[in-house]
């Protein structure tokens, strides 16, 4: 699965996309599967998290500390997940 994050920040805004190691973190800070965002959904941190972590692994400099990179966000939102298994593309709007 592949989620599109739209990131703001007080200078500018950025589109990032999710990938399967980005996923295996989340996995593994939040003790969770990616199933169970079916039923409950991403709280606001994960998706931050989600997005912390796409950054630095696409090489964009973002403060070390999670922390302060949450700091730097007016918002984070998903707009788009790509479903592989379902073959489907699904966005905000859905």
């Amino acid at each position: 699965m592949k989620l599109t994050l739209k990131v703001e920040t007080a200078d500018t805004a950025y589109e990032v996309v999710t990938n399967l190691y980005v996923i295996i973190l989340w996995e593994r800070k939040f003790k969770t599967k990616l199933s169970r965002i079916a039923n409950d959904g991403l709280s606001q941190e994960e998706i931050a998290y989600l997005a912390w972590e796409s950054f630095r692994d696409d090489g964009v400099k973002v403060p070390d500390d999670f922390d302060q990179f949450q700091r730097s966000l007016r918002s984070c939102l998903p707009i788009e997940a790509n479903d592989p298994k379902a073959d489907a593309v699904l966005t905000a709007s859905d």
